[in-house]
């Protein structure tokens, strides 16, 4: 295997984003793992950017053409904003991101999901998948990781749940996903957005549950390297 070659490779989110509404709001998770080829880049990086206080986006695909999409969304809803003089809403901010994502198709590799709550519509959670086609969603799941969750999701999710309902309903759909997902691990990191405000949590690895055949988390070098050596054996 020729290591440089994934060394080289473009940043990928291969990952597991999420949305999902909720009676008041919107949860939006996702895992941590960035790849370059079969090369764990980053382990702990953030997929829910903020585009405006009320509205945050989940990032799948190339980490590069996420970003930039990203910025360039959160620049034009900063100068909305301004000629407004009140908040963008969240159907405003998904728009933008649908207009990106299609008039740029040919050469974008990003899948993204657009959560917020507004004082005109409460929670709302949009996604736009590869080729920028916008769909407005009572919940919505994208990356490499979703095509092990939508059974799943058929079955948990339902109407009018609680705030802690939704979220432990995404920690449980990201962790599955972990767990079967090559391109998807690290931590699980979730935003919840309400009329409060917005509210992040951090789940780290080794406090998720485990799933059919993972293995138990072990120590690592370090904590070998330091702990006592065991006693010489008497013969």
């Amino acid at each position: 295997m020729d290591l440089n070659m994934h060394l080289n490779a473009p940043h990928s989110m291969g990952t597991t984003i999420i949305g999902v509404t909720y009676n008041g709001g919107v949860v939006l998770g996702a895992d941590s793992r960035t790849s370059t080829g079969m090369y764990v880049a980053n382990r702990a990086s953030d997929k829910i950017t903020q585009l405006t206080d009320n509205v945050y986006v989940c990032r799948s695909g190339s980490a590069a053409d996420s970003q930039v999409v990203s910025d360039y969304v959160r620049y034009f809803l900063h100068q909305h904003t301004i000629q407004l003089g009140q908040p963008a809403t969240v159907k405003v901010a998904a728009y933008l991101v649908r207009l990106l994502s299609y008039n740029n198709k040919n050469i974008l590799e990003t899948g993204l999901i657009v959560g917020g709550w507004d004082k005109y519509e409460g929670g709302k959670i949009y996604g736009i998948p590869l080729g920028g086609t916008l769909i407005e969603q009572p919940f919505a799941i994208g990356g490499s990781g979703s095509s092990y969750l939508y059974g799943f999701f058929d079955q948990a999710w339902k109407e009018g749940m609680t705030k802690d309902e939704a979220e432990q309903l995404v920690v449980k759909a990201v962790s599955l996903a972990i767990a079967r997902d090559g391109a998807s691990g690290g931590v699980v990191c979730t935003v919840v957005i309400n009329l409060e405000g917005v509210t992040r949590n951090f789940y780290p690895g080794d406090k998720l549950q485990l799933w059919h055949e993972e293995l138990e988390p072990q120590n690592s070098l370090l904590d070998i390297l330091n702990s006592p050596s065991p006693e010489p054996m008497n013969i």
